[in-house]
């Protein structure tokens, strides 16, 4: 909870006016009777000029030494927000390692020799081959050779008729057709991924077995190799030769494993390229079914990206859709024209996509993807004369994926991965007329019995014990119940006592994993409390022995004696020297806590040193916690004593506080609507006392402004499912799009007309749209935002084919080279602008209308000098941001400016900048443009395709940073703008603005942190809730990105913004401080 205004202070350590007064009257007599002396003495000499220059040498020295001071506490400033950060990570780090689930890896290996069933008592007579790769370990081998065609993001109603005109429906009917007209050659069944739906993970499950847990979903993106028990590893063991085409996941999970001289990896990440990687399957793996090269490959997969790109790039209405459904279609049934008896074609999707085209969640969208099997030779089977026909939706006889590696490592003669879970497709062991009820019962007995395995072994790993056969209808009791039946030969009731085994295992396991680590999230919730506590006393405490007093005349008085040398250097007041007491009690107080996690892991013999961290984060605390003295009286202050203390407090515990719901979550950007409304309503009330009668109109006007610009960014949505059917997706051009609307293209067109007119109209009423600020804001920044604009007419143009013979990526290059000239000109450009500009402002000399032969001298902008200037960062990342936002989030991000804008107006007319509700609603105005700028709190809504808004292929670090940009874009401009809370209307002789602004940051930081500390809270208390995946996990997750970015962005730019600003006013005007 940000902290109340601050109580008056009982003193001020610099030295009082009246004491300065009286040192100035006895210094200026002492000064005019040694000038008296001087005179006498001297009459007939000239002016001495030495007085002047040790005057101005003094002077030189009081500006060197005030900024060398200046720069000494702003590094202890940074090097306390460094330290907070650190907090933050170490919290945050230590809560998700013990809530994202894990399970133990084992580095078991199946044997084809040993079977898990055992060797006596088989259901199967002996065959020919029998515990070799060439007739089949564990089962009788099918086929000699496989093709696993693995078409990204596959979704079930894609393959199946569909009575509509969608442009995905009725586009890929080969699949369903053959299996209809020839069941035993061909099935097609819903094929249901487990969450997250992201293709690593996926492709993890359908080579192990395994489910996936949270841990793996934060390896997500970096590749790691799968190093347990797996089909390609089996297939190698077994003196298989795999060929990889296409998506290059595959060579970071399983590197070493393909053939080489025929393998054909692509880039699996640029989401703009459709053709590319399925071109190169498509081109590559027809030559390898020629009789003469089939001897050269006992596994060929071949992974293509086209659906899946098309619908994060377009979305699934789309005409392109359509043309790459078509385009599958016609691969498949060529390459099922080519295989031969020997060798089965799979077919599968690993995930679906959203509305959108996007996936990541667990939607029914998302995890309903296809799987079809095809033979020449037949071989398949129904159980049910009904099941001849592929079901009409998903939620019929849906498989799940880990059964196909159960299924295809007894089809091809090789062990069963050890950790496998899943159980053998009903098709593919039936027979032809699907009465093969002893071989079915044969294959899904062997399977469950690896699964049996697998689980003795994860016990006794854990050091767990079984539940035993007495319990009823505990997967022992269910596994003795099976095996009774065996000698029976009844194999439908075998079929059946195995399967009811395997179903309750797989929910056992499931209930197994989603163990939580208890002691690490309670000691990361405690991190950040305690962290989130010192940040708010931080805040109270330093504003309140920071305040400065403004007084010109007090300053000039005081300047004078240090000149003058009344004044010793050694009595010039140090400011700001909390941070310094703070950073060396965090350092001196982590030390122990380090040494002393460490010593107890070494000592219990654990291993887990890592949990000196967070000892060290909490003595590191605690002696911050000691620094800050008066500690009871500081608390005090943190209870609210006025309206806007309270309006604070309210919005930022109802925001958190309201976690705990998950309607509240999902509806989270209607509430953060409300709190600007009600915060413009109560202005709008409070600006009436106003005296002056202009000044009251504006205030007036800025606070309904306020909130009219918040009711227009409402109209930019992004509907998360559970909000269905209550809310229209507006951002895109349809709820199931992934480009925007032609309209939309106007709305950058529009920003750059209207922005940087609305910017000067702020400026002007203080005189300060000089200096720089015409040609940087009037031609600059508005060239950058029409380039902006091109560019997503480029785009659009390149997207819908507009323009037919130009050559190919023509359009594609140049929307490229346009975003790179605009964050050039934002970044390089704007950054060199920003480091060497002088103020904004402008000397004008006139005549004195007193005395017509003096020259008056008048400074324009000498008022907002502070203000104008910084308002030149903020406008650089704004150029940017806009640039890697969609159309309608560009236009949502110049709200967003006009918005702070009106803001500062509003803190400056009502008197509130000393209170924390400035930096709160900044807070809620990041938090709430963070919806309206296309996201949610979900990852399916993260916009992967503005990685290539500036670049053509995936270039680390710059393509996660593009798409980081383009989520936080809210909060990231919200962040950079926080020093204009302190600067805006600020003169050069602005005091104590460091400190100030390090205060702000914190109410700002403390909106994030609170929320952070509080969706954790919810989050794990709300552990077994039937909502965590979907809502709770994921709010807590985005809180918890949030912060750390807002964290690096306010140490990294606006500290660092702000620093830059002060020495280029300082250097010119002299330093206030």
């Amino acid at each position: 909870m940000p902290p109340p205004q601050p109580t008056p202070k009982k003193a001020v350590p610099a030295p009082d006016y009246k004491t300065l007064k009286s040192q100035w009257d006895a210094a200026k007599r002492k000064k005019d009777a040694e000038d008296a002396t001087k005179k006498a003495v001297t009459a007939v000499e000239p002016n001495n000029t030495d007085e002047i220059k040790l005057r101005e040498l003094r002077r030189a020295a009081l500006e060197g030494r005030r900024k060398k001071a200046y720069q000494s506490r702003w590094a202890w400033t940074a090097g306390f927000w460094v330290w907070m950060l650190a907090i933050h990570l170490v919290g945050l780090g230590y809560f998700t390692s013990g809530f994202l689930l894990t399970r133990l890896q084992l580095d078991d290996k199946s044997l084809c020799d040993v079977s898990p069933a055992g060797q006596e008592g088989g259901i199967l007579p002996a065959w020919p081959g029998k515990g070799t790769p060439e007739g089949g370990c564990w089962h009788p081998k099918t086929f000699d050779k496989a093709v696993v065609v693995l078409i990204d993001a596959l979704r079930y109603d894609f393959t199946v008729p569909v009575d509509d005109n969608a442009e995905f429906h009725n586009r890929f009917p080969f699949m369903y057709e053959t299996a209809v007209r020839e069941p035993n050659k061909a099935f097609l069944r819903p094929f249901i991924a487990d969450p997250p739906t992201s293709t690593l993970q996926r492709l993890k499950g359908l080579t192990t077995g395994t489910l996936p847990t949270f841990i793996d979903v934060g390896s997500s993106f970096s590749g790691t190799a799968v190093e347990e028990d797996n089909l390609l590893g089996q297939l190698r063991g077994a003196g298989k030769r795999v060929v990889h085409l296409g998506d290059d996941t595959w060579e970071s999970l399983f590197p070493g494993y393909f053939e080489g001289n025929l393998s054909r990896p692509y880039d699996s990440f640029n989401v703009w390229d459709l053709h590319t990687v399925d071109e190169g399957v498509i081109e590559h793996i027809f030559p390898l079914m020629e009789e003469g090269r089939k001897g050269e490959w006992d596994v060929v997969i071949g992974h293509l990206l086209g659906v899946d790109h098309a619908g994060h790039r377009y979305g699934p209405e789309h005409p392109e859709m359509g043309r790459k459904l078509r385009q599958m279609d016609g691969f498949v049934r060529d390459l099922a024209g080519k295989i031969d008896e020997r060798t089965v074609l799979i077919v599968m999707g690993d995930h679906g996509m959203d509305s959108k085209g996007d996936h990541g969640g667990e939607s029914d969208d998302e995890v309903q993807a296809a799987l079809w099997m095809y033979s020449p030779k037949g071989g398949f089977g129904r159980t049910k004369p009904e099941f001849a026909v592929p079901p009409a939706t998903a939620v019929e006889r849906p498989v799940n994926q880990i059964d196909l590696v159960p299924t295809l490592a007894l089809m091809m003669g090789i062990p069963i991965p050890f950790n496998n879970l899943g159980r053998p497709i009903e098709e593919v062991f039936a027979g032809p007329r699907g009465n093969s009820w002893n071989n079915l019962a044969a294959a899904e007995r062997v399977a469950a019995a690896g699964v049996k395995r697998y689980q003795a072994s994860y016990f006794a790993a854990r050091g767990m014990t079984e539940e035993p056969a007495s319990t009823p209808g505990s997967p022992a009791d269910l596994w003795d119940k099976a095996e009774g039946l065996v000698s029976k030969g009844n194999w439908v009731a075998v079929y059946s006592a195995f399967a009811e085994y395997q179903r309750e295992t797989l929910a056992r396991c499931k209930s197994l994993w989603a163990q939580f680590n208890i002691k690490n999230m309670i000691l990361g919730i405690a991190v950040m409390g305690f962290g989130v506590l010192t940040l708010l006393v931080y805040v109270s405490k330093g504003a309140e022995d920071d305040e400065a007093v403004d007084d010109p005349e007090l300053d000039d008085a005081e300047k004078s004696l240090e000149i003058m040398g009344v004044i010793p250097d050694s009595e010039l007041p140090l400011e700001n020297v909390l941070e310094r007491k703070l950073v060396a009690a965090a350092f001196l107080g982590a030390v122990p806590g380090l040494i002393g996690g460490a010593l107890h892991a070494y000592l219990k013999g654990t291993g887990d040193y890592y949990r000196g961290a967070a000892m060290a984060a909490l003595t590191s605390i605690a002696t911050v916690g000691v620094s800050l003295y008066e500690i009871k009286e500081t608390l005090r202050t943190l209870v609210p004593s006025t309206i806007w203390g309270w309006m604070a407090a309210v919005f930022t515990l109802s925001q958190s506080i309201g976690f705990a719901s998950n309607s509240y979550t999902i509806w989270e950007d209607s509430i953060l609507l409300f709190f600007i409304t009600t915060f413009g309503f109560v202005t709008a009330l409070s600006a009436l006392r106003i005296q002056s009668l202009a000044d009251r109109y504006m205030a007036i006007y800025h606070s309904v402004l306020f909130v009219v610009l918040g009711r227009l960014a409402s109209a930019s949505k992004l509907c998360r499912e559970e909000q269905m059917p209550y809310c229209t997706s507006t951002y895109y051009a349809s709820s199931t799009s992934s480009t925007s609307a032609l309209w939309q293209l106007a709305i950058p067109f529009a920003v750059s007309l209207i922005l940087p007119t609305i910017i000067k109209a702020y400026l002007q009423p203080t005189r300060s749209y000089e200096g720089l600020a015409p040609a940087w804001i009037g031609y600059v920044f508005r060239t950058g935002l029409f380039m902006s604009a091109l560019y997503w007419v480029l785009d659009s143009a390149d997207n819908g084919n507009w323009i037919s013979g130009l050559p190919e990526k023509k359009l594609k290059n140049l929307s490229v080279y346009t975003a790179q000239m605009v964050l050039g000109l934002a970044f390089v450009a704007g950054t060199t602008a920003f480091m060497w500009a002088p103020p904004c402002v402008s000397i004008v000399t006139s005549a004195s209308k007193s005395t017509p032969t003096r020259a008056q001298v008048a400074i324009l902008g000498y008022g907002n000098a502070h203000g104008a200037r910084y308002l030149l960062l903020p406008l650089n990342f704004l150029v940017s941001l806009i640039l890697l936002s969609k159309p309608m989030g560009g236009g949502a991000l110049a709200i967003l400016f006009w918005q702070i804008l009106s803001l500062v107006e509003i803190l400056d007319s009502n008197s509130l900048s000393a209170t924390p509700i400035g930096p709160v609603m900044l807070a809620i105005l990041g938090s709430f443009h963070f919806f309206k700028t296309g996201h949610q709190a979900v990852l399916s809504t993260i916009q992967w395709d503005s990685a290539f808004i500036p670049l053509f292929s995936v270039r680390y670090p710059w393509s996660p940073l593009a798409v980081a940009m383009n989520t936080f874009a809210a909060q990231i401009l919200a962040t950079v703008c926080v020093p204009l809370l302190v600067l805006w209307k600020a003169s050069p002789k602005k005091k104590g603005a460091l400190a100030e602004t390090s205060k702000k940051l914190g109410a700002f930081v403390s909106f994030f942190a609170v929320e952070g500390w509080m969706s954790m809270m919810w989050a794990g208390h709300l552990r077994r809730h039937l909502m965590l995946y979907r809502v709770f996990m994921p709010r807590f997750a985005t809180a918890g990105v949030v912060l750390i970015v807002v964290d690096l962005v306010a140490l990294g730019v606006s500290l660092l913004g702000l620093r830059g600003n002060t020495v280029a006013i300082g250097e010119v005007f002299g330093w206030a401080e």
